[in-house]
């Protein structure tokens, strides 16, 4: 795989939600927006790890932890043709690139946060990684 994946760009990438991998689910429903927040490869196999934070439309309930992404992010992010997003830093899908059954190889990055709201996104999700949930999509 020749992509290389940076902290703060935004993919396509079919997100499953905790609650979907608490029920049984194995397939995110939709392939949605998505930030990757780190992207480590590794020394010892030379695989690219992944946490990736999910990127919503929809209002997050008062129990989670979101930031809002402003117009500007948006624009830069690729997201310009939403009004209104959040990305989720409560829980992530943590992913292996080279391995992964729902990363197309050959798919553009939609856009990228800038290094001040990636910041922002990863001090957020630093805050909240011990009491958010992480779903791994290794199959």
């Amino acid at each position: 795989m020749s992509r290389e994946y940076l902290p703060g760009q935004v993919i396509t990438y079919p997100y499953l939600w905790a609650w979907q991998n608490e029920r049984g689910e194995t397939d995110g429903r939709k392939a949605r927006p998505t930030c990757v927040v780190v992207a480590v490869r590794s020394a010892n196999d030379g695989l690219t790890h992944l946490v990736l934070l999910a990127i919503t439309t929809q209002p997050p309930q008062a129990d989670r932890i979101a930031l809002e992404v402003s117009a500007i992010e948006c624009r830069r992010a690729g997201l310009g043709d939403l009004k209104q997003c959040w990305v989720i830093v409560d829980e992530y899908n943590y992913d292996i690139a080279e391995r992964s059954w729902y990363i197309e190889p050959d798919k553009k990055t939609l856009g990228r946060f800038s290094k001040t709201f990636m910041m922002k996104i990863a001090t957020a999700f630093g805050s909240a990684r011990n009491s958010g949930r992480r779903v791994s999509r290794l199959d």
